[in-house]
């Protein structure tokens, strides 16, 4: 016994120094989060989601409706609720809710936190939201230079191993279509079944619901509606996603809302979607979203709900709004929602939604985790949490006005 108790001794201890040194460095990397969060005023900024649109500083972060790696979403819906976000918007899929939900409630271990609302995105008909991209990377020559592969803001496609298009990180931007030299890559599109949203919806960890839709007719949005609207009744949000089609942009939304009225027991949104995917590219992708809130702002005919910039935003969407006189600005109570929300300082634009800027800008600091066997978790990596929030506070900022603090004074 006593051998045996010596060599004990002498194996165990460097691994639990070891251990004790990275518990001390994690709590150390959490403490940090913290208190960035709190210097950055997020706590004190911070309202519930309704109370944003209304003042016009409501910020969602778009996961994808069609991206599905529940890693990178667990990790993305941490860093950007520590950011104070006030919605997550993800895939209907059952994994990647969960995946979200994660995320937030590892979020709110660091620091109380007023809690996202968590929503999933649909379609009543093909949309560019809702398709991957797909080849057989057997039949790509050898001596190809992989312009697919370099082009994708996703990391969805690997050649090397033979993989092809990795699926669940493949949302459908379509970059890599047209620089295949050999036309070799296929668009798979698909529509989301209502039954499976439908029993998603009455999950009480889901809090609101988009549909995208191509805004040119009313009768896809009607039949999708009318197979969603009976497990509509608890959400907080109805938003719907739509590009700007002329002059009948209008008339189409006014049909829209007249659709789902009835049935509405909720907030509802309008999503202005410029530029579908297009906000990693540069500061003129913003352009087409801005450009669809101004025509909103002439229009007199403007149907109920709030409105919400997305498609091509990044961190000059803010400026390009404040220059256009749109920023947190009232401009009368005709785009409130229903008399409850009748106030003078509703803002005209509820707020700007973030999608593939929000997730390049992070998402380079999560492919810089060390890999390992089986998932990661951000907090793990103290320096890179820290590091990755960061950089959501400064694009979360610049609709919130936090105050700005440098990550770095907290490593």
């Amino acid at each position: 016994m006593a051998l045996s108790f010596s060599i004990s001794a002498t194996i165990f201890p460097p691994n639990q120094e070891e251990s004790k040194f990275q518990n001390r460095k994690t709590a150390k990397g959490i403490e940090n989060a913290r208190n960035l969060v709190k210097t950055s005023r997020v706590l004190s900024l911070a309202t519930s989601p309704h109370e944003s649109l209304q003042k016009g500083n409501w910020v969602k972060l778009i996961c994808g409706a069609s991206f599905e790696d529940v890693v990178d979403i667990r990790n993305l819906s941490m860093v950007y609720t520590l950011a104070g976000v006030d919605c997550i918007d993800c895939a209907a899929d059952a994994a990647v809710v969960s995946a979200v939900n994660e995320g937030i409630d590892a979020a709110m271990e660091v620091v109380e936190l007023r809690r996202p609302w968590v929503m999933i995105s649909v379609n009543d008909d093909d949309d560019l939201h809702f398709r991957k991209a797909e080849f057989d990377p057997e039949d790509c020559p050898m001596d190809c230079s992989r312009p697919c592969e370099l082009v994708c803001p996703a990391n969805a496609i690997k050649l090397d191993d033979h993989s092809g298009v990795i699926t669940e990180r493949c949302y459908g931007c379509g970059r890599c279509f047209p620089v295949c030299p050999y036309d070799k890559i296929r668009e798979v599109t698909y529509i989301r079944d209502s039954a499976t949203t439908s029993e998603l919806l009455r999950r009480s960890d889901v809090d609101a619901i988009e549909i995208h839709t191509s805004g040119r007719q009313t009768a896809p949005f009607k039949e999708l509606w009318n197979g969603l609207r009976n497990s509509t009744e608890c959400l907080k949000l109805v938003a719907i996603s739509l590009p700007y089609t002329g002059e009948s942009a209008m008339s189409v939304m006014n049909e829209m809302h007249s659709i789902m009225e009835p049935h509405l027991k909720c907030l509802n949104l309008w999503q202005l979607d410029g530029r579908p995917m297009s906000g990693d590219i540069g500061r003129g992708a913003t352009r087409e979203s801005i450009a669809f809130a101004v025509r909103l702002a002439a229009a007199k005919d403007r149907p109920l709900g709030f409105l919400q910039l997305a498609g091509g935003t990044n961190a000059h969407t803010a400026d390009g709004l404040r220059k256009e006189g749109l920023f947190q600005t009232t401009l009368g109570n005709s785009n409130d929602v229903r008399s409850v929300l009748a106030s003078p300082s509703s803002a005209f634009i509820g707020g700007v939604a973030y999608g593939g800027y929000a997730r390049k800008i992070v998402g380079r600091v999560l492919s810089s985790m060390p890999s390992q066997q089986g998932p990661s978790s951000i907090e793990d990596h103290p320096e890179l949490l820290v590091e990755a929030l960061g950089l959501a506070l400064g694009l979360v900022g610049t609709v919130k006005c936090y105050h700005p603090v440098h990550h770095s004074s907290f490593r």
